[in-house]
């Protein structure tokens, strides 16, 4: 499939560059997509955050070349490490000796990752498909992590601030579009990423911000639970397991999570995916 090719192209140029500073985007346009979604992609599929797996690869190939007889230093700075120290506290977290033991211990390599079709599923995946004129969201927005780990814990807590702030029914009382309920989207800019709880509407509060969605398609999922783990979940097999075998690939919109009742223990909600034909 095209896609696990643009996936492994993507592998094979990091694989070129673990040396250098890794630009995420580049990896991102190699497979044909943002870099907020290449990111999501990759974790859900390796099972690792790309920052770890990059860790994990510079870790292999430095206790290599510390075994061929370089130096803890040169070693240092070939893979990025301004200081002995910071390289010496990253080796040691993924082999567990220090630098100047690495031809004396039990060492763990890390092989390089690639991607292939595999069968996964079995149990159903509630989804629909929308194809919605374009809209707008309107309300609090705040810049975000660059990794996906990040976003699994600043997301959850900019809902908790807004929620103790008493600012939900505020921003509910303003919708007036396609989309029901709370919703959370993200986006990338030019500045970042950025992550918005909002609702549709043509207007924005004072304070508030507001993003115009272009026209697109859409998958998508429902499903109920504790949050944020219930979400967490639906996303993931979305991407893993629904997004590959579909005939489709991300487009260019952002993301939006449709919280329809906004329960933290018990929730039910929408996770719109924005989705095109290749």
């Amino acid at each position: 499939m095209e896609w696990i090719d643009r996936m492994n192209a993507a592998m094979d140029y990091l694989e070129e560059h673990l040396t250098d500073k890794i630009d995420v985007s580049e990896l991102a346009r190699i497979a044909c997509c943002s870099s907020f979604h290449f990111q999501r992609m990759f974790s859900y599929m390796a099972g690792v955050p790309l920052g770890e797996y990059v860790r994990r690869r510079r870790m292999t190939r430095a206790a290599e070349d510390l075994c061929n007889g370089a130096r803890v230093t040169d070693v240092a700075a070939r893979y990025g490490y301004d200081s002995p120290t910071a390289f010496n506290r990253a080796f040691q977290s993924v082999h567990g000796v220090p630098p100047s033991k690495a031809c004396s211990a039990t060492l763990q390599a890390y092989t390089p990752i690639r991607f292939s079709l595999a069968v996964t599923g079995g149990a159903p995946l509630a989804y629909r498909m929308e194809a919605l004129d374009a809209f707008s969201i309107a309300g609090y927005a705040a810049p975000i992590g660059k990794t996906l780990a990040e976003n699994f814990q600043s997301v959850p807590a900019l809902w908790e601030r807004m929620a103790r702030e008493e600012a939900l029914p505020g921003i509910l009382r303003m919708q007036t579009g396609p989309l029901p309920g709370l919703l959370g989207a993200s986006r990338e800019t030019g500045e970042g990423w950025q992550y918005m709880i909002g609702v549709c509407a043509e207007e924005a509060g004072e304070g508030m911000a507001l993003w115009r969605v272009p026209a697109c398609h859409w998958a998508v999922f429902s499903g109920q639970g504790a949050m944020p783990t219930a979400i967490q979940e639906v996303e993931r097999r979305a991407v893993l397991e629904w997004l590959p075998a579909s005939g489709y690939e991300y487009a260019n919109a952002p993301d939006i999570e449709a919280y329809l009742v906004p329960e933290p223990e018990n929730a039910a909600f929408e996770v719109w995916l924005p989705v095109v034909r290749p």
